[in-house]
């Protein structure tokens, strides 16, 4: 499976101020990672701290806060981390595609409207 990046656009507290940023479809994150840098910019501070596994199996605590998120059209309030500035990487996960009923074409290298389930 290849990797591709999208526009996600990142809300601040007042809902008026906001920031777009590329970031790599990862559907094997479960949360949405923005630089801590960008969302202290928009006025966002940590609300929670979850612990997270890295795919070698270390374990680390990080910082959380519920944001509104656009991607593709679509927005969503979603749980994000407070990722490392030194990368500069944010990363678009599982529960943020969910969230605005977007699935991945990995083919196509492109998001997808996708329907809810009742099952």
């Amino acid at each position: 499976m290849g990797t591709f990046s999208v526009t996600i656009e990142v809300f601040g507290m007042d809902g008026q101020q906001s920031e777009e940023l590329s970031a790599l479809v990862d559907t094997g994150a479960t949360t949405t990672v923005v630089p801590r840098s960008i969302l202290r910019r928009l006025g966002i501070t940590p609300m929670d701290r979850q612990t997270f596994s890295y795919a070698n199996g270390q374990r680390v605590d990080l910082d959380l806060a519920e944001v509104r998120v656009r991607v593709d059209g679509r927005q969503t309030t979603t749980w994000v981390i407070f990722g490392e500035d030194e990368s500069g990487e944010a990363l678009l996960g599982a529960y943020t595609l969910q969230g605005t009923f977007l699935g991945v074409d990995t083919r196509n290298e492109r998001l997808v409207p996708v329907e809810g389930l009742l099952k």
